[in-house]
Formats: structure tokens, C-alpha cells, sequence
């Protein structure tokens, strides 16, 4: 795959300055990463160049591979590992393999139920006091923070009603049914949150 083939989002070139800056903050002592969701590949690598003392482990749907693995090629980047294919509704992942599971963008592009899965999913790969960083936009009390969430709410659910920005009270029930609890929330650009969740309690498999 030559540069002009890549896959490029332009949302991703434009908040991984700002992501990276708090991510680099919160994963300052984990080593091993899971990436829910890569996308192009465009955050994966910018990250792992950012902070070469981490390995990255990469997923998505099969079909986002190929965009995927260019990135990586191309950025040489030795800790970003090829992507590995899940979906979070199946998936079945190790247990306790991880110190931290990033995700962006993903949550309202997936349906409620599959929200709840990736949460199931998380609290089992996590390790003990294991961090889950989730990006992007969400409703406060069940109220859109801006009128142009709000748009892009409508926007999603036009396109499928499964999608739509999540309450964030109602993600932390999810979370805290896996065991895992929030401790940090953080306003983004572009009316976007970085939400960050410990792992407190093990899950029984």
C-alpha cells in the first residue's frame, strides 16, 4: 500500500495532538495496550511513536485491516503490532492481558447494546487497577452538551438508528457492572470528552 493509498480521516489527524496529550499523561506507567477500534491506523501509530516505551496492540473489523497495517508499514513503528480482528459483540480475548484498552470515536457508532459489550469486553482483558480511555462525544445527564452534538446525534441515527452519542451516566452503569469505575473526565476540543475508567474488581469468568 504506497501513501496515497492509506486511509485518512482528517477528525483523527486533527484531535491526536490533544488526545495525546492527556493519553500520555494517564498511560505514562502501563506497558502493554490494547486499541479498540483503529480505524485507519492514524492514532495507533502517532501514539506509538509518541511513546515508544508501550507495545500497541491494534483491532478492528477485518475489513479496516489492510489501512490499518499501511500505516504501521509505513511508519516503521517496531511497537504497534498488526491489527488483531474484533468485534466486540463475539470477541474472545485474553484474560488480564492488558494494562490499558483505548478507544475513540467508537461508542456512537455501535449500537447501546454493543456499548455494553465493549465494556464486558474491556473489564476481562484489563489487569487489576488496569485504565479504559474512551474518547469522543457524549449527552451529560441525558442532555446534549451542544447544539451541535446534538445535530450530529440526529445525523447518526438518520444513517442508522442503532448509532447515537451515549449518556455518560448510563456508560458508567455499564462499567460499573464490570467492575470498573470512573476517575477522571476531561473536556476535549470539538465539544468531544476523554473519559478514563479503573478496573477495581475482578471479573469471574
Amino acid at each position: 500500500m504506497t501513501t496515497a493509498d492509506k486511509p485518512f480521516a482528517v477528525c483523527a489527524d486533527r484531535n491526536t495532538g490533544p488526545i495525546l496529550e492527556v493519553l500520555s499523561r494517564e498511560i505514562r506507567d502501563c506497558k502493554d495496550v490494547l486499541e479498540i477500534g483503529s480505524g485507519t491506523g492514524q492514532h495507533a501509530v502517532a501514539f506509538g511513536q509518541a511513546m515508544p516505551h508501550l507495545s500497541w496492540q491494534t483491532s478492528d473489523l477485518e475489513e479496516n485491516h489492510a489501512g490499518i497495517k499501511g500505516w504501521i508499514e509505513a511508519s516503521g513503528a517496531s511497537n504497534v503490532l498488526p491489527p488483531r480482528p474484533i468485534d466486540v459483540r463475539a470477541a474472545r480475548i485474553e484474560a488480564e492481558r492488558y494494562d490499558a484498552v483505548y478507544s475513540a470515536n467508537t461508542a456512537h457508532i455501535m449500537s447501546f447494546e454493543a456499548v455494553g459489550a465493549m465494556f464486558e469486553l474491556v473489564a476481562r482483558t484489563l489487569r487489576s487497577g488496569g485504565l479504559f480511555c474512551l474518547y469522543g462525544p457524549f449527552r451529560l445527564d441525558d442532555r446534549f452538551t451542544t447544539q451541535s452534538n446534538a445535530d450530529f446525534d440526529q445525523s447518526l441515527r438518520a444513517r442508522d438508528p442503532l448509532m447515537g452519542i451515549r449518556d455518560l451516566e448510563a456508560v458508567d452503569t455499564f462499567a460499573a457492572k464490570q467492575g470498573l469505575r470512573r476517575e477522571r473526565l476531561y473536556a476535549m476540543p470539538a465539544n468531544n470528552l476523554f473519559a478514563v475508567w479503573r478496573k477495581i474488581t475482578t471479573v469471574e469468568s
